[in-house]
């Protein structure tokens, strides 16, 4: 029941779950409270609230991430989310693909179509996520290989798959860093496990998809090409590395 809700584009999977546990969900006039109940969606009629859900158009949008937003539709503590700015856009409920923590910035993707945010967050397409990163100090070719070939940390193998020098200056440099997988907070882990702290930390790619001029706090819809160029990805294709 759950999953039929999220795949409508009604609500996020865990909020659809909240919902049938709170008998706000229907199915066929009856009040259903098992969020795993089996629904045939081309056989029943599925409401909320009383009122019936039916599939949405679906959405893809790309926002500029400032840095101290929260990537939650809530948060229990009154901080600013990524949804306060958002709001006032017209838009559907659109869960966010992918994650970026409260002091990073940059590209993030959000959509109501759940199946294509599952096929770029599945860790076994491995879409590459491209990241500019200020560091205190000025990591050296020793530091960048350790980086390529990963540390233990708290039980996850933290690595990259590429990294370089963007510049450096007196006392910071600013690295150009490429995963194909993530872990919670994983380039700031890294770093810090080889003695470099993050100043700065910018998601500016997902696989083909840019950033580019998108000022900061300001969204846009993707196009049909953007949207099938990452579906793509999402399907297990890798962008070529780079030398």
């Amino acid at each position: 029941m759950a999953r039929v809700l999220s795949k409508l584009g009604a609500c996020s999977r865990s909020q659809a779950e909240q919902w049938v546990r709170e008998g706000r969900v229907s199915l066929d006039g009856r009040i259903i409270r098992d969020p795993y109940h089996p629904t045939m969606l081309d056989q029943q009629l599925v409401a909320v609230d009383g009122k019936p859900v039916r599939a949405v158009e679906h959405v893809y949008v790309m926002f500029n991430k400032p840095r101290g937003l929260i990537v939650s539709a809530a948060d229990e503590r009154g901080r600013a989310t990524v949804y306060s700015a958002l709001a006032q856009a017209g838009l559907p409920w659109l869960g966010p693909v992918g994650r970026l923590d409260k002091a990073s910035e940059g590209l993030l993707l959000l959509s109501n179509d759940t199946t294509w945010a599952a096929g770029i967050t599945d860790p076994v397409t491995h879409t590459d996520k491209t990241y500019h990163v200020q560091v205190a100090g000025q990591p050296d070719a020793a530091t960048l290989q350790a980086m390529r070939v990963g540390i233990d940390d708290a039980g996850d193998t933290l690595k990259v798959r590429r990294v370089s020098v963007l510049r450096a200056g007196d006392k910071n440099a600013w690295l150009e860093v490429v995963l194909d997988e993530g872990r919670n907070r994983h380039i700031r882990r890294l770093l810090a496990a080889l003695g470099f702290d993050v100043l700065r930390l910018i998601r500016v790619a997902i696989g083909p998809l840019a950033l580019g001029e998108l000022a900061k706090g300001q969204w846009r819809q993707l196009d049909v090409d953007e949207v099938r160029a990452l579906e793509t990805r999402g399907k297990g294709e890798k962008t070529p590395a780079r030398n």
